[in-house]
């Protein structure tokens, strides 16, 4: 069995081009600087699970081909990372079923709040998505995989990553708390925020996301959420060994195992 991550977006909060912006990534005709907000795809066994639905979810799925949703794992409930949740309407549609949606506490009550027709049970007529909430309180089975979450540090805030086999992604943090690094032991592929150059007080820097990847011996790491501050041609040339830049489209694919 393998297990095929699909990188959906590879920008942040922003986009990229940003709206307004006339520097040379955003002038760019190099299309790994198109970079949509940030989510992925995870495959297995014909099985289709997303994490976060990113503001762009309905042009990352036309572009992508995707007809299939099975489960949706939330890191956490920053818009730009929710807010493409009532295009799944047109998977409960199709399947007539809801699909089951993971997250913390915090953020499924936020979510809730904010689409809350999404998880009515009520029999009402309208087109809309019909979610099923699941608290993430620990590792658990998903679809004949375990999945476990990695709490981390995201500003003063909090996110979840998530490792399914020995891929794992990170997204949003700028610190891992000292108890999750356990949890991140043995990886071939991380998948990690690397904001910008610069450092920022809510994710981590370009360099500190490679001292990461260093620290956990990962083989693979692909730099995410990235801002126009990074050209894609231009900055690849400086990144060590086995460390590159994430980009729309890209996929990876690895060597899984059953429960």
């Amino acid at each position: 069995m393998t297990l095929k991550l699909t990188i959906l977006g590879s920008g942040t909060s922003t986009g990229v081009p940003v709206l307004g912006c006339h520097c040379d990534v955003c002038s760019s005709s190099e299309p790994r600087n198109n970079r949509t907000r940030c989510s992925v795809l995870l495959e297995w066994a014909g099985h289709k699970v997303l994490i976060d639905t990113a503001t762009d979810f309905r042009q990352q799925a036309l572009r992508e081909g995707i007809e299939q949703i099975d489960s949706v794992l939330y890191t956490h409930a920053h818009a730009d990372h929710v807010h493409g949740i009532d295009d799944l309407r047109t998977f409960t549609l199709r399947t007539g079923n809801a699909i089951p949606v993971y997250a913390a506490r915090d953020v499924l009550d936020r979510i809730q709040v904010l689409f809350s027709y999404a998880f009515s049970e009520a029999e009402v007529s309208g087109y809309r998505p019909r979610l099923q909430v699941n608290e993430v309180t620990g590792t658990f089975d998903l679809l004949g995989q375990k999945v476990t979450p990695i709490p981390l540090a995201h500003g003063s805030g909090e996110s979840l990553g998530y490792r399914v086999g020995n891929l794992a992604y990170v997204v949003d943090c700028s610190a891992i708390p000292e108890s999750s690094w356990t949890l991140l032991e043995g990886l071939e592929v991380l998948v990690i925020d690397a904001l910008r150059f610069r450092e920022h007080n809510a994710h981590f820097s370009i360099n500190e996301a490679i001292d990461v990847a260093r620290k956990l011996r990962v083989q693979k790491t692909l730099l995410t959420h990235l801002t126009h501050d990074v050209d894609y041609a231009r900055h690849s040339t400086g990144l060590p060994e086995g460390v590159e830049f994430a980009y729309d489209g890209q996929t990876v694919t690895l060597p899984l195992s059953g429960l």
